[in-house]
């Protein structure tokens, strides 16, 4: 979820880069916290980058209630062995270091690796499934403190995109279940509009408009848990849309006219409190990524959303997908994550397999 920036610009080493070596096929999934990084690290040498890697990985959102994206856990190289299967990993130290972490970030190193660190060309070497599966592990090393600790600063965007891409990865394969998908309304959206979105079995279609191109899924309505999805699309759109201000112009028409109270007197939309846009790379395309909170006009209800807008320029469409969640009595973090990620799972017809579209389309007969 959340801030995903549109140019990766770190330079990835692959496997054979690393000295790492592989528990095999027949791994356990990775354990642990969702939002916990553990964090091999001298205490020393944590304690003059903590400031930079909170920067980093302490990133707060507000749902509205402070919560932050990452929880780094410092541990001992001397515990390796208790928490080398958590989700996610992080070793750092400059090559220089001759604490124990430091020895050890330079044993995992290739002669070749330690010359590009030495020359300032590359600072971050991830590896995935190492020691666990969906597990990312990452090595942050420089020449020196002062060069990691500016490293850390100028990369800290695409750092915390690559353990956000793969917290989404796992969310995904937990919340996907081929067994509970609603391919009947996958198949009426592929069919009568000409893209898809994974229907998760608890979420139900509310509202099917497409005299106005918006579909509505929610679930859990009328509880104190509810998460809501829609899809809006205009024909013929111009790219000047995709710009903030328009953005925020036809999302406040939307909820204005579909997302209303019982009686129809209230609506809800955005608060100016928290509120970021920025570009982003969502599913390979150029978007951008709004969140912040919701509100009902009489402020009686608020909440987290997160929104994508992207221009599609094969069909000359403008696409808003967009994710809320109101839940007055719950940390909302996984909640919007959770939404955030169904959204992930949308293709145009052009991008359904043909196996896959031939069987949705079965759905139908």
């Amino acid at each position: 979820m959340i801030v995903r920036k549109f140019y990766i610009n770190i330079i990835l080493i692959t496997a054979l880069a690393l000295i790492f070596y592989s528990c095999g096929k027949n791994q356990l999934p990775a354990d642990g916290q969702e939002d916990e990084i553990i964090v091999f690290a001298d205490s020393t040498e944590f304690y003059n980058l903590e400031n930079s890697l909170l920067t980093v990985f302490g990133k707060v959102i507000y749902t509205p209630q402070p919560e932050n994206l990452f929880n780094l856990t410092r541990k001992d190289l001397s515990q390796f062995e208790k928490y080398k299967t958590r989700k996610n990993i992080l070793f750092i130290a400059p090559l220089n270091s001759q604490t124990e972490t430091g020895k050890f970030v330079g044993n995992l190193l290739s002669d070749d690796v330690k010359k590009m660190v030495a020359a300032d060309s590359i600072s971050v070497i991830n590896k995935y499934n190492l020691w666990a599966a969906n597990q990312i592990v990452m090595v942050i090393t420089s020449s020196d403190m002062e060069k990691l600790n500016k490293n850390i600063l100028k990369e800290h965007e695409n750092l915390l995109h690559y353990f956000q891409k793969e917290s989404d990865k796992r969310l995904f394969q937990s919340l996907y279940n081929e067994k509970y998908e609603q391919k009947k309304i996958e198949a009426h959206f592929l069919k009568n509009y000409g893209w898809m979105i994974y229907a998760q079995t608890d979420f139900y279609l509310a509202l099917d408009k497409p005299e106005d191109k918006f579909v509505w899924m929610r679930r859990s309505p009328g509880t104190d848990m509810e998460r809501w999805i829609f899809v809006h699309w205009i024909d013929d759109a111009s790219p000047a849309l995709l710009d903030r201000d328009s953005i925020y112009t036809i999302r406040n028409r939307l909820t204005q006219k579909f997302y209303k109270s019982s009686d129809d007197k209230n609506y809800v939309e955005i608060s100016n409190d928290y509120k970021t846009t920025g570009e982003v790379n969502f599913l390979s395309r150029y978007a951008l990524m709004t969140q912040g909170l919701w509100r009902m006009d009489d402020g009686s209800m608020g909440g987290p959303f997160i929104n994508y807008t992207f221009y599609d320029q094969p069909t000359k469409r403008l696409y808003m997908l967009d994710g809320s969640v109101f839940a007055p009595k719950y940390y909302k973090k996984k909640l919007i994550q959770q939404v955030d990620v169904i959204m992930q799972s949308f293709m145009t017809e052009r991008e359904v397999k043909p196996e896959k579209k031939e069987k949705l389309m079965d759905e139908l007969e």
